[in-house]
């Protein structure tokens, strides 16, 4: 009977949120465009050309590394220094937002990869982005850039160490059941890999790579000329595909045909022949056994799991917080006058508002910009840059159905208490 009356309960508080649902009030019914704004802006700028490559490197993760390679450079027992370096420095060559760094993540970690230097590749992705880091200096001042630089290479490393301390008992645990697993079969050599994975990051990076503030320079040359290079890598993609996977040259040249033609056909809309590209390699490995076709089961596997719980998430951000220069159910006076000074309230505020919103990659510094205009400490800013790169309402909620709610409960805290901190001696010293 108990039960009944659970649903009971359950059934009356929806018919209520229904009856009372304030449609027709301008601040909610703008909250609702503001999060399909939201979504459909995602869908048309990150799914297809950031979280479809970073599926795709993940699967190769699971499908090709091993897990013994996986733990002798980032599991439990792994060499710290080298671990946590790795791990530390991963965003200078991954020019990826908070939700395009989640496939890689639950890659590695399933892989055997220890938490501490996993959450540290997690914070890094993201917040260590040289492109980013260079605009923070140029729009925001030197002493910001180098601030947010410092700061998010200490944060990874302090992050990783603390969450493998905090969880010290389950990494023991994990490392003495990887002491049983056997050496690995080596299929190919490791220089062939390497090759392997850096043709697919070259197609991550240069695909996204953003417009620099300048039309001068030569981040401008190489946003510029940034579908020739990433035309390049696509091209290397397909021969180590032929030459070390086995898969059949004309499927490859069939592929490769049909992108160049449409690219031809549409060559102010890049999307359109990257799009086909992708449909080309999903037919190509789908109808090849052995294991490219276990890859793309892999890939299938991370999109399944994080793709819904993305969107479910920007929609709920959209409505909340809006888009920049558009509000959500959160009035953005709320936010301006939350911030200004160097309390600890108002750095608390900027990690907290940070951490919940969206930021795709490089539009946190105009973001932070126009805050800083409307008299936004210089402490909350930085914290803001710290915590809100790194960490989104998406992320997290993906990020939850890797490691569990204790674990993301704790990064999360750890990392808004550490931007705080840091906020409130930056702005103590520069404010």
């Amino acid at each position: 009977m108990r039960k009944e009356w659970k649903k009971l309960a359950l059934i009356a508080a929806v018919f209520l949120g229904c009856f009372y649902l304030p449609v027709g009030a301008v601040r909610f019914d703008n909250a609702i465009t503001e999060s399909l704004h939201l979504v459909k802006w995602y869908a048309r700028q990150h799914v297809l050309l950031c979280l479809v490559p970073a599926f795709f490197i993940a699967g190769a993760i699971a499908a090709f590394v091993s897990e013994a390679s996986v733990m002798k450079y980032l599991g439990a027992r792994a060499n710290k220094v080298v671990a946590y370096g790795v791990a530390s420095v991963s965003g200078t060559i991954l020019a990826v937002c908070s939700c395009t760094v989640l496939p890689l993540f639950a890659g590695i970690y399933r892989m055997g990869a220890g938490l501490g230097p996993a959450t540290a590749f997690l914070y890094s992705g993201p917040a260590i982005n040289v492109l980013a880091i260079v605009l923070t200096a140029r729009v925001l001042g030197l002493e910001m850039g180098v601030a947010r630089a410092v700061g998010a290479i200490v944060f990874s490393i302090v992050i990783g160490l603390l969450m493998h301390l905090i969880f010290r008992k389950e990494e023991v645990e994990k490392a003495n059941a990887q002491m049983a697993v056997p050496a690995p079969e080596v299929s190919r050599p490791l220089w062939q890999d390497v090759l392997y994975f850096a043709s697919m990051v070259g197609i991550l990076v240069f695909a996204n790579w953003g417009k620099p503030a300048e039309a001068t320079g030569f981040w401008h040359a190489i946003y510029c000329a940034r579908w020739l290079i990433t035309g390049g890598f696509a091209v290397a993609f397909c021969l180590i595909l032929w030459l070390w996977f086995g898969l059949k040259l004309w499927k490859l040249l069939a592929a490769a045909v049909s992108t160049a033609l449409v690219a031809l056909l549409f060559p102010h809309q890049p999307m359109i022949p990257f799009a086909v590209g992708v449909i080309g390699l999903v037919a190509v490995t789908g109808t090849s056994e052995g294991e490219t076709q276990d890859w793309l089961e892999q890939t299938w596997g991370f999109a399944k799991q994080i793709l819904p719980l993305l969107f479910f998430g920007v929609l709920v951000a959209g409505a909340l917080l809006g888009r920049p220069g558009h509000e959500g159910l959160i009035p953005s006076v709320w936010v301006s006058s939350a911030v200004g000074g160097n309390s600890l309230w108002s750095n608390f505020f900027a990690s907290i508002a940070g951490a919940f919103m969206y930021f795709a990659t490089l539009t946190e510094v105009p973001i932070l910009q126009g805050l800083l205009g409307a008299g936004m400490g210089k402490g909350p800013g930085l914290a803001l840059l710290l915590a809100g790169p790194a960490l989104s309402l998406p992320n997290m909620l993906v990020i939850r159905s890797v490691i569990g709610d204790k674990k993301t409960v704790v990064y999360v805290t750890l990392v808004v208490v550490m931007a705080t901190i840091t906020g409130l001696i930056y702005g103590a010293v520069f404010g």
